[in-house]
């Protein structure tokens, strides 16, 4: 078994192999496998892999702007020094690409929405190898790339961290004498600041309801990177707010990388991989950070060893969409082919010169990698539980939903957020039967025909050292395949279900995982008014069953996942270790596992162990399970919980949790009626 002083010294290993020089290196290949993949006159790059929704043309403008971002970073940070000939690769793109008349031209920011996107990484990379490439163009290029890039001037309608690349275009342009407004300015910061939550979080937007729950690496890769690169256009320091909040958000998303340089799968565009360094290489740009020097340089050159060994590079120098190989099913509807390569946002290192600090003092391990803890960030709604000697972080989620969906539509649970918990080193599940009826790391009801419910918008309840509780109101997603008729002409329908509260008491790799739903006031006279949801869909009356999924763990093939089970507990082990556990503790007596091929981007099998109750529950009854990951060789921790009681109380369920070796923890369900 390894010591944790030994999986501290093993965690710096990686900060000394990725020096500088290594980090220079590595840009170096990526950008050498990507140029036989440009166009002849260079404006565009078009990778193997998946179309997105904008379409090739866009695609290969992606390729371009994302690479260009890169190697920006690497010349900018290189006084210009251009041995593979960057430079002139880029400057003859930018000709091509906004010459209204050429074969290859960009599309427009009228033409394709996404442009936007790319048009804000142009535009910092042209910032910062202004001397060696804006300067010497050319007036009629200079002029063309004005006019492309202010395109964007008077647009309007961006609602999450797209504010920013108007932001960031427009003080280009204002810089080299171009036009800008700054009524799209105002209404950018307007827009910011109700997405700030505070504790440095910004939520991606904010769902239909209003409510801000969309969290994620975008607060870091987007939010507060841009800023910097703003204040790095302008000339000037980063502004005092901004780099306030960067302080802050970099003091709690340390506690989201494993000391094995893994950091946390959750959340849209996980594809970008490394870009999730981007604010961490801000907050050193910036002198906005809790770490101190050698402590950024173990963590990010932990990360970068962790991707890399993973596979993250294919066989061609190439990223392919996925996590670590390649795996499609991990992107979304604008990802393509090129949309890996805003990893490049995680070598903003390289502006760092070679004396800077980061990469001269020894490396040092961040505090967080130290000791087993459990520390609630209160922004997104999480309890993060980190485990040094494996490496592992694992959070539970009571705060992050991302529900842009109307409640009346019908829609599935996101995978990438609405699930009850999250790790580094496993996933969930992505197949489309998986997202159908999904069952890893999930509380749900189970409908007549065994069907689990999906979770709507995510109703905070608590948030404490060591419990967190929420509710949500829970439906049925009634497919064509499914045994239900369904009840509209539409791709599918959905059945409402009553509120279902879930709660998580966490003590180091442990986790007690509660459920119980609430009895449902009539129609039409809930506390808020008219129940909007019950005039659209019929209502599921029940019976139902209580489901408590644990973590999946992924293999090569299904005989490395080895399934214990007894009575009433299910373990899932693989040979290097890893294992995920749940055993009933009070109300769930099923034990079961769902196997699963090519639905995980770790490996091509997967197996996720679960609990059930075995008759149907009562409005108020309670389920409870320990659930376990860990990656350190252990018994089965069948022990763990001395009792689970529920505590005698008039107006609301409440529960008690006493470990065995002696804490006690108290769940408290909501009062007053239900909406």
């Amino acid at each position: 078994m390894t010591s944790p002083d030994t999986a501290v010294h093993a965690a710096l290993r990686p900060a000394r192999r990725w020096t500088r020089d290594r980090w220079l290196t590595t840009a170096d290949e990526l950008l050498g496998a990507t140029a036989a993949h440009a166009s002849p006159g260079r404006s565009l790059i078009r990778l193997p892999g998946p179309v997105s929704a904008s379409g090739a043309w866009s695609d290969g403008l992606e390729g371009y702007a994302r690479t260009f971002l890169l190697a920006a970073f690497r010349l900018r940070g290189e006084d210009g020094d251009d041995p593979a000939g960057l430079l002139e690769r880029y400057a003859d793109g930018l000709r091509h690409g906004t010459d209204p008349t050429h074969p290859e031209r960009w599309p427009r920011i009228d033409e394709r929405r996404q442009a936007v996107v790319e048009a804000a990484s142009v535009a910092i990379a042209l910032s910062e190898t202004r001397r060696w490439l804006w300067d010497r163009l050319d007036q009629v290029t200079q002029e063309r790339t004005v006019d492309w890039l202010a395109g964007i001037v008077g647009t309007r309608g961006y609602r999450n961290n797209w504010i920013w690349f108007q932001n960031i275009i427009e003080e280009f342009l204002a810089s080299v004498g171009g036009p800008w407004d700054q009524a799209d300015l105002d209404r950018n910061e307007e827009l910011q600041e109700r997405l700030y939550v505070g504790d440095g979080w910004y939520s991606d937007g904010h769902g239909q309801d209003g409510r801000r729950q969309s969290f994620d690496w975008y607060a870091g890769w987007a939010w507060h990177f841009y800023p910097v690169l703003h204040a790095r256009i302008q000339g000037g320091p980063v502004p005092e707010r901004h780099a306030d909040r960067l302080h802050a958000y970099l003091g709690q998303a340390r506690h989201l990388v494993g000391a094995t340089g893994a950091p946390l799968l959750q959340g849209r565009s996980a594809t970008y991989r490394l870009g999730m360094l981007a604010p961490f290489w801000a907050g050193a740009l910036a002198d906005a950070t809790p770490l101190v020097p050698g402590q950024t340089r173990a963590l990010t050159g932990a990360v970068a060893e962790h991707f890399l060994a993973a596979g993250s590079v294919d066989e061609h120098g190439l990223l392919p969409v996925g996590w670590h190989h390649r795996y499609d099913r991990v992107r979304q509807l604008y990802t393509g082919a090129a949309s890996p390569y805003w990893a490049s946002k995680g070598f903003l290192g390289l502006l760092l010169p070679p004396d800077h600090a980061v990469w001269t003092a020894e490396p040092e391990t961040p505090e967080a990698w130290h000791d087993d803890a459990v520390v609630p960030l209160r922004a997104p709604g999480w309890l993060v539980s980190s485990t040094p000697e494996d490496g592992l972080v694992r959070i539970v989620n009571h705060g992050s939903d991302r529900l842009m969906e109307h409640a009346v539509e019908p829609h599935a649970d996101d995978p990438f957020y609405r699930r009850a918990a999250y790790a580094n080193l496993v996933s969930p599940q992505l197949s489309q039967d998986a997202i159908a009826a999904p069952v890893e790391s999930h509380v749900a009801l189970l409908d007549a025909d065994g069907a689990p419910s999906h979770r709507d918008g995510i109703d905070r309840l608590m948030l404490g050292d060591h419990v967190a509780t929420s509710w949500s109101r829970v439906h049925w997603l009634d497919l064509p395949s499914s045994a239900a008729d369904g009840a509209a002409a539409t791709w599918a329908s959905i059945r409402r279900g009553p509120r279902l509260v879930t709660a998580s008491v966490v003590r180091g790799r442990f986790e007690v995982r509660i459920g119980w739903y609430l009895q449902d006031v009539p129609d039409g006279v809930s506390g808020n008014g008219t129940d909007v949801d019950a005039a659209a869909w019929p209502r599921d009356v029940g019976p139902w069953r209580l489901h408590v999924g644990g973590w999946a763990l992924a293999a090569p093939d299904a005989s490395g996942l080895t399934v214990e089970t007894g009575a009433n507990w299910v373990r899932v082990v693989r040979p290097d270790g890893l294992s995920s556990l749940v055993k009933g503790l009070t109300g769930l007596g099923v034990p079961g596992t769902r196997r699963r091929l090519g639905a995980d981007p770790l490996a091509a099998a997967s197996a996720t162990p679960w609990l059930r109750s075995s008759l149907p529950v009562t409005a108020g009854e309670v389920g409870a399970a320990l659930v376990v990951l860990t990656g350190v060789p252990s018994p089965l921790d069948l022990d763990a919980v001395e009792s689970v009681t529920r505590l005698p109380d008039a107006g609301r369920t409440r529960v008690a949790v006493r470990w065995r070796d002696g804490p006690v923890d108290v769940v408290e369900g909501p009062t007053g009626p239900v909406p």
